[in-house]
């Protein structure tokens, strides 16, 4: 199942596709904020474009877990978004995501030009990873072992004939 995922911010938005496994995030793209509308149209044509079957949005929450003024935001453009499309929507901790993208750009050695350019797109991806790590889609079971078979050639002791 290929999911998208958005790092929703004021001016920009963030976007990040899975697999189609549903096990690897990789950053897409990032929005530079318009009007609702657009920011709806550009977010359902990305979903389209990667063939999205559900689509996660970070939800900013503070450190001590309350909600905040972006926090609300954000669940005024899940509302919208949910409006606009019949795909699933789900909310997830996005916490420090940012931060890790940060140093993982830092780590790859981008200059600071190419980790402002890209900050969003990664925070997306670290979101969505996260999202994929902690279980977020239903895999397939795996198939049961294949039964024991009686080892051919070998004669039963002479007990149990």
């Amino acid at each position: 199942m290929r999911i998208l995922a958005l790092d929703v911010g004021t001016k920009t938005i963030g976007v990040a596709a899975s697999d189609p496994t549903g096990s690897l995030a990789t950053p897409i793209t990032v929005i530079r904020r318009a009007r609702a509308k657009e920011d709806i149209r550009q977010v359902i044509d990305l979903a389209k474009r990667y063939e999205a079957e559900r689509i996660v949005i970070g939800l900013p929450i503070s450190m001590s877990g309350a909600p905040s003024e972006q926090t609300r935001l954000v669940e005024a453009f899940v509302r919208e978004l949910r409006v606009a499309t019949p795909l699933p929507i789900e909310t997830f901790d996005e916490r420090l995501t940012t931060v890790e993208a940060e140093r993982r750009m830092r780590e790859a050695g981008l200059s600071a030009r190419k980790r402002r350019a890209n900050i969003d797109a990664m925070a997306a991806m670290v979101l969505l990873q996260g999202y994929l790590d902690a279980g977020g889609v239903a895999r397939s079971p795996a198939p049961p072992p294949e039964p024991i078979q009686p080892a051919r050639g070998r004669r039963r002791p002479t007990s149990q004939r």
